[in-house]
Order: C-alpha cells, then sequence, then structure tokens
C-alpha cells in the first residue's frame, strides 16, 4: 500500500481551493483537482507541480442518465481524501427561485458532490484511512444572504451526514463539515457592493474577513492525519459570527 495519500479537491479553481492544492502539494499528496470553466488557477500551479492532475467537469451539465458515467469514471474514483470546495451561487433570491433553479443547484453543490463520496467510501473503508470534508457556509446560520438563497439551502443539504459514520469511524474514516466564514475570495469581492462590505464586516466579531491561508489550515487539519479523533461535526471558522 502506498503510504502517498491520493486526494481529491472539487472545486479546486477557486481562491481556496488553489492555496489547498499547493499546500497539499508541498507536503507531498497525490492531488487531483476538479474544476468547472476556469482552469487559469491550476494550470499555473501545474507548472510548478507536474505530478498535480487536473480533470473538469461542469456538473451543472450532467443529466440523470450521465451520472452513472461519471461515478464510473476513474478520474473520480479511489481517493483517500475528499474535499468540497464548489460553490455554484446563481444568485436567487427566496422571493424569485424556482424548482428548476433550486434543483439545479442542489445537484452541483450537494448531490454530485455527496455521490462521489458514496462512491469512494469503500475505497477508504478498505485502506482503514479515509477523510471527507464538506466545505460549507456560515450563511447556513442566518438563512443565507439576500441573493444566495439556493446556495446556502443547497449547503445546509450538504451538511447532512448520514448515520453509517458511526461505522465508518470504526475503519477510520472520518467526515466533517467546516462552515466557511466571510473570506477574502473573488466571490465576496464581486458581492462587495450587494453586501456593503464595510457594513458587512461589522457584524463579525473579530471584525475582519479571513484570508484564504488561513482558511486553508482548517482544512488541511480535518482532512489529514492531525484529525485524529473528530467525526460528524460541523465546525464554523467565521471569526465568532
Amino acid at each position: 500500500m502506498s503510504k502517498k495519500k491520493k486526494i481529491l479537491i472539487l472545486g479546486g479553481s477557486s481562491d481556496i481551493g488553489r492555496e489547498l492544492v499547493e499546500k497539499f502539494l508541498k507536503n507531498d499528496y497525490e492531488v487531483t483537482a476538479h474544476y468547472s470553466k476556469n482552469k487559469n488557477n491550476l494550470t499555473k500551479i501545474k507548472k510548478k507541480y507536474k505530478q498535480l492532475s487536473i480533470v473538469q467537469k461542469n456538473f451543472d451539465k450532467i443529466s440523470n442518465n450521465n451520472i452513472d458515467n461519471l461515478l464510473k469514471d476513474r478520474k473520480f474514483n479511489n481517493f483517500d481524501i475528499i474535499i468540497n470546495l464548489i460553490g455554484f451561487i446563481d444568485n436567487k433570491s427566496y422571493d424569485d427561485y424556482n424548482l428548476n433553479n433550486l434543483i439545479n443547484s442542489l445537484k452541483v453543490n450537494a448531490l454530485i458532490p455527496n455521490l462521489i463520496v458514496r462512491k469512494n467510501i469503500k475505497h477508504m473503508i478498505r485502506r482503514n484511512w479515509g477523510r471527507i470534508v464538506n466545505c460549507t457556509t456560515v450563511g447556513i446560520k442566518f438563512g443565507g444572504g439576500e441573493f444566495s438563497y439556493n446556495y446556502n439551502l443547497a449547503k445546509h443539504c450538504l451538511e447532512f451526514i448520514p448515520g453509517k459514520y458511526k461505522l465508518w469511524a470504526k475503519k477510520n474514516v472520518l467526515i466533517n463539515n467546516i462552515r466557511i466564514g466571510h473570506a477574502k475570495t473573488k466571490i465576496h469581492h464581486r458581492m462587495k457592493k450587494i453586501l456593503k462590505g464595510k457594513n458587512r464586516i461589522k457584524l463579525i466579531p473579530m471584525q475582519r474577513m479571513i484570508d484564504p491561508s488561513e482558511m486553508i489550515e482548517y482544512i488541511y487539519f480535518y482532512s489529514t492525519h492531525l484529525n485524529s479523533y473528530m467525526t460528524g461535526e460541523t465546525i464554523s471558522v467565521s471569526g465568532g459570527e
């Protein structure tokens, strides 16, 4: 059995994803980074680390009939660690969402990642080691933002940990959720005017946003050997919100 752990990072091209990919590569993990549309961040990293694998798949475009093909794809199988950083936001509010865009948000942010995790559980159990980290959002606590109802509901769905996690724990397969607070990312930068940035920060007890370089340390901890005993939990990293 190889001592190297194989890790799949869904949403690896995001700001937090990019830094997390580099951290794992620096620590000698075998990293596969997934992206949906923009691979620029990952391409730059690939120039430094030839061992990085990059896989493109837009979950938004996958039909029900093609999900089985995705789950059979070797590019999404036999991983020891899975981190879900996908953040598909359609800017829908509670007043204007409809069934189709809500189902699509659930599919991209929660349902397909959940199926990928389920497909890899047997591999983790065989190896007597596995880590799963679902990255969600602190917005769940507050019912979501004005223009992110579908996103927050989908992330809340992602936090639902099946009761079987108790059986997985016997095989050292641990699963946890991390609620990410207001971070210095492109998504929040684009939404700055809507969120009225300075007023938003005042709601955070620590009175500042979290930097991606800080955030990855928490994700890294819960997805590696450093976490040896915590499972089935939802942790907020949000400056006290």
